[in-house]
């Protein structure tokens, strides 16, 4: 594969000569009226002055993190780990900041869409998330691409030298990751805090104090709540699938640095991951060309032949890809076994099927058209007490399954091809994310789209197109969710192999003190970040509550609709209570590998199979517990148990505010927890065995 390596930049910049043209194509379309015009801008406004005010306060710890990193690796050829974590977290920051830029422009012309059919609207709103998809996907491999290519040239080493691959270009390349992983976490962290604060504010006092319908203009928090849509769910899911996007690569290459066939070093199993990535690009976008609805029909049909046809181009293609390589018996460092070259196929499958099963899984513990929402509505008619005792047991529940497909991955993956295997299915489950994150970016375009028809006023039959495209969007929420969980399992794991290589351990002893003590620290971590997440949303909602009710009481003829809401002030209330509480639970994440890493790799080591163990099922239950709180709160919206404003009503309405930060605050960000964790302790690697070997 070492004649196509610069296929890999090209594909890179494939995928964002792609995104320039979806781009272009949003804006062509007719914002509309003045009214959604203003509107429009307030949400662009407040969603762009978030992220000015976050990437201040981040490009401060990306300095400060770099030079830490130069200074801990003095003037060794590893302080180029600092150049690599710059590049990585610019591009992940580049990412959400294209992105965002698009979808609050794609809002806008989704509702005027809207007013003429179903169809059109689609087509809009995926477009927008298309080009979110496609900057995360293309800026990913061109970053790691041209990274590779770089320092294979000016460190003068070449492909075919193992020893030097392993031990100094793949450790300096980890730096990436963790720029990736870094800006990840910080903005799932923030955007969660933000949406979440925004939503629950407007819920609790809009909804059931003043009794006002969701986003009227009446409601001062409704503009924070559209920003947020956007700062959460599309930077903050952007920036969460391109750290796993990029930790997949990374975690396949540098295993597959430690591999020999028949006793000969081969670099075709280094550039595998990146010549996947580079195919599924070109699927990803040959499979936006079939999100296509006509009118009357289902959205949710239109996503699926797109994604699903992605997968399946991915697979066929894979295949020959596998039978490129040079064929045989392989082993990996550390493993005892050998491994057929073909099976690296069979466990790329394993991931794509693991990936699409625990979506369907998602989808139906989430969706309203299924019964556990449903019987969450159910539960709603005596009140809210037994809403949240049903939703908690749903989301409790809801973990088994993922957790069995998870398993067999792991089990059938590894058969199949070692780590290595597990690597390449966790990339499986990943390798068409240009296509799944477009269509996840699609669902706060769609929301947004609602949030605007209804504050300009557009009629019930625009908002009832808007509101069919966003129901939609939940779903493919939930299942988007679902994916990056279950990658980040896998990557997790693969992640942990590369640090055993890179350290030389072999077996971790769980009857070890150390080993056993960095479990338990490992497991409690999910709960302790979680607390945080939690807290922090519930104060900043608390400033949210007080400050709407103070304009509902302040503000003459607010109620009425003959004066104007304050909406920046509670899009600064938001924005600052974001940046100021993403901070402890990031340091959090970032400074527990590094504390016991210094003291014992083998505590680390625990602590890193801990904390994946008791993040994913946290993730899991979170992110559908709350899913599921949603769409049985619109599930009574659509008729169902007196339908609006009804006892049931307002019993789904409590829970879906407590499910929001369950599922769009900490429970995605648990998954970066592990990832970023995971990063750090395979960046510091090398220092590690440096002071305890």
């Amino acid at each position: 594969m070492e004649q196509f390596i610069y296929f890999f930049p090209v594909a890179g910049l494939l995928a964002l000569l792609y995104a320039f043209i979806k781009a272009r194509g949003v804006n062509r379309h007719d914002p509309g009226t003045e009214e959604m015009v203003t509107i429009a801008g307030h949400i662009r406004e407040g969603a762009m002055a978030f992220l000015s005010r976050e990437y201040k306060v981040l490009s401060i710890f990306v300095l400060a993190v770099a030079v830490l990193l130069v200074v801990g690796y003095k003037a060794e050829v590893y302080a180029l780990v600092a150049v690599s974590f710059i590049v990585g977290a610019l591009c992940s920051g580049l990412a959400g900041f294209f992105g965002m830029r698009v979808a609050t422009s794609a809002n806008v012309r989704t509702a005027n869409k809207a007013r003429d059919g179903l169809a059109g609207a689609l087509e809009v709103a995926f477009s927008g998330g298309a080009v979110m998809g496609m900057c995360v996907v293309g800026l990913a491999v061109l970053g790691l691409s041209v990274l590779f290519i770089i320092y294979t040239k000016v460190l003068g080493v070449g492909m075919e030298v193992q020893s030097q691959l392993r031990d100094v270009v793949l450790p300096v390349l980890n730096g990436f990751s963790l720029g990736a992983s870094s800006i990840a976490l910080f903005a799932r962290v923030g955007g969660g805090i933000y949406t979440k604060a925004a939503d629950v504010g407007a819920d609790l006092v809009g909804k059931l104090e003043a009794g006002i319908p969701e986003d009227d203009p009446r409601n001062p928090a409704v503009i924070a709540d559209n920003v947020g849509d956007n700062v959460g769910d599309v930077a903050g899911m952007g920036a969460d699938l391109f750290e796993s996007y990029v930790g997949a690569i990374i975690g396949s290459m540098v295993l597959g640095a430690t591999i020999t066939i028949s006793g000969t070093f081969s670099i075709d199993f280094v550039l595998l991951p990146l010549m996947l990535a580079g195919i599924g690009i070109i699927v990803s976008i040959i499979g936006t060309f079939f999100v296509r609805t006509k009118e009357g029909g289902n959205p949710q049909t239109a996503l699926n032949v797109g994604t699903f046809g992605a997968a399946i181009g991915m697979a066929v293609i894979s295949f020959f890809v596998v039978r490129s390589m040079p064929q045989g018996q392989f082993e990996i460092f550390g493993d005892s076994h050998t491994y057929s070259t073909i099976n690296i196929f069979w466990a790329m499958i394993a991931g794509l099927i693991a990936g699409t099963a625990i979506g369907l899984i998602t989808e139906y513990y989430t969706s309203d058209a299924r019964s556990p929402a449903r019987h969450i509505a159910d539960q709603s008619e005596t009140g809210a007490a037994t809403n949240l005792i049903a939703g908690l047991g749903t989301g409790m529940r809801s973990t088994a399954a993922p957790v069995i497909v998870l398993a067999l991955a792991v089990l059938i993956s590894y058969a199949c091809a070692g780590l290595y295997g597990i690597a390449i299915a966790a990339f499986g489950m990943l390798a068409t994310t240009g296509i799944q994150l477009a269509v996840d970016a699609y669902g706060p375009i769609a929301a947004n789209a609602g949030g605007i028809t209804e504050m300009a006023g557009l009629g019930s039959e625009v908002r009832a197109r808007t509101d069919k495209l966003d129901a939609v969007g939940n779903t493919t929420a939930a299942i988007g969710k679902g994916f990056a969980i279950g990658s980040a399992a896998l990557t997790a794991l693969a992640l942990f192999g590369a640090f055993r290589a890179t350290t030389g351990i072999t077996v971790l002893d769980i009857t070890d003190p150390k080993v056993m003590a960095g479990l338990f620290i490992g497991g409690m971590m999910p709960f302790l970040f979680s607390s945080f997440a939690m807290a922090a949303v519930g104060e900043a909602a608390f400033e949210m509550i007080e400050e709407v009710r103070r304009q509902f009481k302040t503000i003459p003829g607010l109620m009425e609709g003959k004066a104007k809401a304050d909406f920046a002030r509670c899009v600064d209330i938001s924005t600052a209570a974001a940046i100021k509480r993403m901070v402890a639970p990031g340091l959090l994440a970032v400074l527990v590998p590094v504390i016991f890493g210094l003291y014992s790799v083998e505590m680390l080591g625990g602590i890193l199979a801990g904390v994946t163990v008791t993040g994913v099922l946290m993730a899991i239950f979170m992110s559908n517990a709350g899913g599921a709180w949603d769409n049985a709160k619109k599930y009574i919206e659509g008729g169902a148990h007196g339908g609006k404003g009804s006892a049931a009503h307002m019993a789904a309405v409590v829970g879906d505010t407590v499910g929001d930060p369950f599922k769009d605050t900490a429970g995605p960000s648990l998954n970066i927890l592990i990832k970023l964790m995971s990063v750090i302790s395979l960046v510091l690697a090398p220092l590690f065995k440096s002071i305890h070997m």
